[in-house]
Protein backbone atom coordinates (compact mmCIF):
# COMPACT_ATOMS: atom_id res chain seq x y z
CA UNK A 1 0.00 0.00 0.00
CA UNK A 2 0.78 3.42 -0.80
CA UNK A 3 1.27 5.54 2.51
CA UNK A 4 2.94 8.80 0.46
CA UNK A 5 1.11 11.91 0.96
CA UNK A 6 -1.15 12.48 -2.47
CA UNK A 7 1.38 15.93 -2.80
CA UNK A 8 4.04 13.82 -2.87
CA UNK A 9 2.80 11.08 -5.09
CA UNK A 10 1.76 13.70 -8.15
CA UNK A 11 5.08 16.01 -7.86
CA UNK A 12 7.71 14.70 -10.02
CA UNK A 13 10.68 16.10 -7.52
CA UNK A 14 10.29 13.25 -5.98
CA UNK A 15 10.74 9.97 -7.39
CA UNK A 16 9.59 8.11 -4.41
CA UNK A 17 6.94 7.00 -2.56
CA UNK A 18 6.99 4.95 0.80
CA UNK A 19 4.91 1.68 0.85
CA UNK A 20 3.82 -0.88 3.85
CA UNK A 21 3.86 -4.81 2.15
CA UNK A 22 1.31 -6.93 2.72
CA UNK A 23 0.98 -10.50 3.54
CA UNK A 24 -1.15 -13.57 3.96
CA UNK A 25 0.72 -14.52 7.21
CA UNK A 26 -0.81 -13.30 10.45
CA UNK A 27 0.51 -10.85 12.47
CA UNK A 28 -0.53 -9.93 15.89
CA UNK A 29 -0.14 -6.21 17.24
CA UNK A 30 -0.66 -2.54 15.91
CA UNK A 31 1.64 -3.02 13.74
CA UNK A 32 0.02 -5.66 11.62
CA UNK A 33 -3.78 -4.74 10.48
CA UNK A 34 -5.44 -6.80 9.13
CA UNK A 35 -6.87 -6.25 5.79
CA UNK A 36 -10.29 -7.55 3.75
CA UNK A 37 -10.44 -8.72 0.24
CA UNK A 38 -12.47 -7.04 -1.85
CA UNK A 39 -12.98 -3.39 -3.13
CA UNK A 40 -8.89 -3.19 -2.03
CA UNK A 41 -7.99 -5.67 -4.90
CA UNK A 42 -7.13 -8.61 -2.02
CA UNK A 43 -8.21 -11.91 -3.11
CA UNK A 44 -7.98 -13.04 0.71
CA UNK A 45 -7.31 -11.82 4.18
CA UNK A 46 -4.16 -9.99 4.53
CA UNK A 47 -2.20 -8.24 7.06
CA UNK A 48 0.00 -4.40 6.52
CA UNK A 49 3.41 -5.04 7.37
CA UNK A 50 4.36 -1.57 8.98
CA UNK A 51 7.56 -2.44 10.76
CA UNK A 52 8.84 -3.24 6.64
CA UNK A 53 7.88 0.35 5.59
CA UNK A 54 10.18 0.98 2.99
CA UNK A 55 10.62 3.97 -0.18
CA UNK A 56 10.28 2.71 -4.09
CA UNK A 57 10.73 4.12 -7.05
CA UNK A 58 7.89 5.61 -8.64
CA UNK A 59 8.04 4.07 -11.77
CA UNK A 60 7.95 0.58 -10.14
CA UNK A 61 4.18 1.08 -9.60
CA UNK A 62 2.85 0.02 -12.61
CA UNK A 63 -1.21 0.37 -11.43
CA UNK A 64 -3.40 0.33 -8.76
CA UNK A 65 -5.21 -2.84 -8.22
CA UNK A 66 -8.00 -1.33 -5.18
CA UNK A 67 -8.63 0.82 -2.10
CA UNK A 68 -8.32 -0.19 1.54
CA UNK A 69 -11.29 1.27 3.63
CA UNK A 70 -11.19 4.09 5.80
CA UNK A 71 -10.84 2.11 9.11
CA UNK A 72 -7.79 0.05 7.77
CA UNK A 73 -6.33 3.16 6.59
CA UNK A 74 -6.94 4.85 9.91
CA UNK A 75 -5.18 1.62 11.75
CA UNK A 76 -2.46 2.01 9.48
CA UNK A 77 -1.90 5.62 10.45
CA UNK A 78 -1.96 4.70 14.02
CA UNK A 79 0.66 2.00 13.16
CA UNK A 80 2.50 4.43 11.72
CA UNK A 81 2.96 6.84 14.27
CA UNK A 82 4.13 4.68 16.80
CA UNK A 83 6.66 3.12 14.20
CA UNK A 84 7.90 6.14 13.40
CA UNK A 85 7.83 7.60 17.00
CA UNK A 86 5.11 10.13 16.16
CA UNK A 87 2.62 8.86 18.48
CA UNK A 88 1.39 12.64 20.65
CA UNK A 89 2.36 14.19 17.83
CA UNK A 90 -0.01 13.64 15.21
CA UNK A 91 -3.53 14.62 14.82
CA UNK A 92 -5.34 12.50 12.45
CA UNK A 93 -7.82 15.16 10.47
CA UNK A 94 -12.03 13.52 11.92
CA UNK A 95 -13.81 13.34 8.54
Amino acid sequence: MVVSDPAVISDQRFPLVCVVPGTGTPGEGLLYPSLTPGQSGLVKKSYALIDQLRSVDKRRIRRVFGEITREEITMIDEGLAVFLGLSGRLEVPVQ
